[in-house]
């Protein structure tokens, strides 16, 4: 894992819109997503290399259905972070099955 792009979007159509966006602008891969106050706010957490992953979160916020809460770029993450994520896509995963 190089780096993590951090989107947040009110609503799951906009976290699809802009998982979408983020899949076609740059080699990102998708990690997994959070769903908080009842899936209002929608997190999506891709991985790539520092600057596919600058741009696909760049073209989220330009592109985007609904504008991002928020958005960023985690280059090198630490290993926790990396093990948050980790927990989160595991948790993604299970549903699967």
């Amino acid at each position: 894992m190089k780096s993590l792009g951090l989107v947040e979007v009110s609503g799951v159509v906009a976290a699809v819109d802009a998982l979408d966006i983020m899949c076609k602008s740059a080699n990102v891969s998708f990690v997994t997503w959070e769903r908080k106050l009842g899936g209002r706010l929608v997190t999506i957490i891709v991985t790539g290399d520092v600057s596919d992953v600058t741009e696909a979160v760049e073209c989220v916020k330009r592109s985007c259905v609904t504008p991002p809460c928020a958005s960023f770029v985690i280059a090198n993450p630490h290993e926790e972070t990396q093990r948050m994520v980790e927990l989160s896509a595991s948790r993604l995963t299970k549903t699967k099955k």
